[in-house]
């Protein structure tokens, strides 16, 4: 039993001591002559090899034809010059490797993982997918259907929606506000061509990066890359200048949505956030883990547990390159509302008024550094966050200083993060619910605008 118990303790002394000192490993970052950018980490703990390629190809660039960004990352993996669909899909799943891809605001993303054994193969697969994709016109149709049935499906499920109608209200015009998924109108009129020509327009090498994390030396690897990617030519990418979303709001505006069916209402509250290379986003997270970033958050404390007026409610900052937004969402039954809601704007309104003090602010500096470093202690993790260093324009630092920034944070600090980007009057409210159950009550919350969740577009 005493050595057990020796043990744990030494246990517990490393991971301390592991959090504390968490830095990226090392990695290499070059450029390919036809400017992709390569970066190769090595990681020796199991024969396993994760690739993650990112171009600048998310739902910014799709102009008014929304969800043409999505439906052409989906469509790289519809087969290529070489292999069909079925046989990338067989070849995969014979030998137990991983192929996907998507797209986001700001990019699109093709990921792979294999066993070391397979790296012959499963390259060979991806170079294809990557440098000669042929937007197979039957399996794309088959898609597009497919899309289209979901995107009438997420209508009956709120939670799956409201990001998008709160995105349209505090982005308006900007193309944030755009819907990665698209709406049924955009994506039927998009064709395979159109999917054709927004991979010819922005998948280019100079707006590329690929990392390749895992059991490889580096040495041997650079020369593979090199092989299978130096020769990619691509168009010139288009360099667009992205103006920095106005999100100043000068009144608190509430959109309702009409779900007639529905019995619940879900919501979301908030406004301007930070853009993602703000440099006091470290103590943004530490601040934010105490009103609703955590379980025993003041937030789910004060809707679920002390009140039972939700299954869970949070907060949280969505963060794009140019801006962000910064929101409180739950849901709750019809009939309690305004309850939820009017707690959820006082449990916000006590953050302003009484702040933090030391014990609040240790026990949500101690989450966030147990926290922390499981979000990269795996090679596909680390992929990830090298791509993602390539597309937001940050460093190691940001990982390398994290545990310093947050131990180093002051109540005093804390106090000031609060007051400066935490929103607490002209909130913007999206409410996703039967209207006629709730259109009289939350009138007082400002100014509404009504929608059907049945109707086109957000």
């Amino acid at each position: 039993m005493k050595n057990i118990l020796i043990a744990f303790l030494i246990l517990v002394v490393f991971t301390a001591r592991a959090q504390n000192n968490f830095k990226v490993p090392p990695y290499e970052k070059f450029k390919l002559k036809n400017g992709l950018t390569v970066y190769l980490m090595e990681q020796h703990e199991v024969p396993l090899t994760y690739v993650s390629a990112v171009f600048d190809a998310g739902s910014i660039q799709d102009n008014d034809r929304y969800g043409l960004a999505s439906m052409t990352a989906d469509a790289l993996l519809f087969g290529t010059k070489k292999y069909t669909k079925e046989e990338i899909e067989e070849a995969t799943d014979y030998v137990g490797a991983r192929l996907n891809s998507g797209a986001g605001k700001e990019s699109a993303q093709v990921n792979m993982s294999f066993a070391v054994k397979d790296a012959d193969k499963m390259f060979d697969v991806l170079q294809g997918v990557l440098m000669n994709p042929t937007f197979d016109a039957t399996e794309f149709e088959k898609h597009k259907q497919r899309a289209l049935l979901q995107l009438t499906q997420q209508k009956e499920s709120p939670r799956a929606v409201i990001g998008n109608y709160f995105n349209k209200l505090v982005f308006d015009q900007h193309p944030y506000a755009n819907p990665t998924d698209g709406t049924p109108a955009t994506l039927a009129k998009i064709g395979v061509d159109d999917v054709k020509n927004f991979y010819k327009t922005y998948y280019t090498t100079d707006h590329a990066a690929i990392a390749i994390v895992g059991d490889f030396k580096t040495a041997d690897m650079k020369k593979r890359i090199t092989s299978l990617l130096g020769d990619w030519k691509t168009a010139e990418g288009r360099m667009i200048k992205r103006v920095v979303p106005d999100l100043t709001f000068d009144k608190s505006r509430v959109l309702l949505v009409n779900k007639g069916d529905a019995r619940e209402t879900t919501f979301l509250i908030g406004g301007k956030g930070v853009a993602y290379d703000n440099p006091d986003y470290v103590p943004i997270m530490v601040v934010n883990t105490i009103l609703g970033g955590r379980f025993t958050s003041w937030l789910n404390d004060a809707l679920r547990v002390n009140s039972g007026l939700t299954y869970g409610a949070g907060s949280r900052f969505g963060r794009y390159k140019q801006g962000g937004t910064f929101y409180i969402s739950t849901f709750t039954k019809n009939s309690t509302t305004v309850p939820a809601i009017d707690m959820a704007l006082q449990v916000l309104d006590s953050l302003h008024r009484t702040g933090l003090n030391e014990e609040i602010l240790a026990s949500a500096k101690a989450y966030v550094k147990g926290d922390f470093p499981p979000n990269y202690e795996s090679a596909g993790a680390l992929a990830g966050l090298l791509t993602d260093m390539f597309t937001y324009g940050f460093d190691e630092n940001y990982i390398n200083t994290f545990q310093s920034k947050v131990d180093g944070l002051t109540v005093a600090q804390a106090n000031d993060i609060i007051a400066k980007y935490f929103p607490k009057d002209k909130l913007q409210f999206v409410l996703v619910g039967k209207a006629d159950e709730i259109r009289d009550q939350v009138k007082k919350y400002g100014a509404i605008t009504e929608k059907e969740i049945k109707d086109e577009g957000f």
